[in-house]
């Protein structure tokens, strides 16, 4: 992911609990549409008209994205509970390890 251009001018905190769910609507004629659900809270996830190849690669940053997060949620929750946990890293993170250039930016 690139660095952020413009100023952050607000943050809005979803935290996650055992109400939040995600869903996928994968319309035969429309857009796509991710769902965040976070209870009385919803946020979704669309393109502003046809797909295109821009949308792609948001697409694939998110998903990039969500693999880390979820590794780095499952590393704090195993850490916590378990230390005989074995981890398994994605594979931008494995390269970077065995190359002796992985952090824990890069790992999470």
């Amino acid at each position: 992911m690139t660095r952020r251009r413009t100023p952050r001018r607000s943050v809005i905190r979803l935290a996650t609990g055992h109400t939040v769910r995600t869903l996928r609507h994968p319309y035969g004629h429309r857009e796509p549409v991710l769902a965040l659900d976070f209870g009385a809270t919803s946020v979704l996830v669309t393109t502003n008209g046809p797909v295109t190849g821009e949308d792609v690669e948001f697409a694939r940053q998110l998903a990039h994205e969500a693999a880390r997060f979820a590794w780095s949620m499952e590393r704090a929750f195993h850490t916590r509970t378990d230390t005989s946990h074995t981890y398994h890293l994605p594979g931008h993170a494995k390269q970077q390890l065995a190359a002796g250039k992985a952090t824990d930016q890069t790992a999470a």
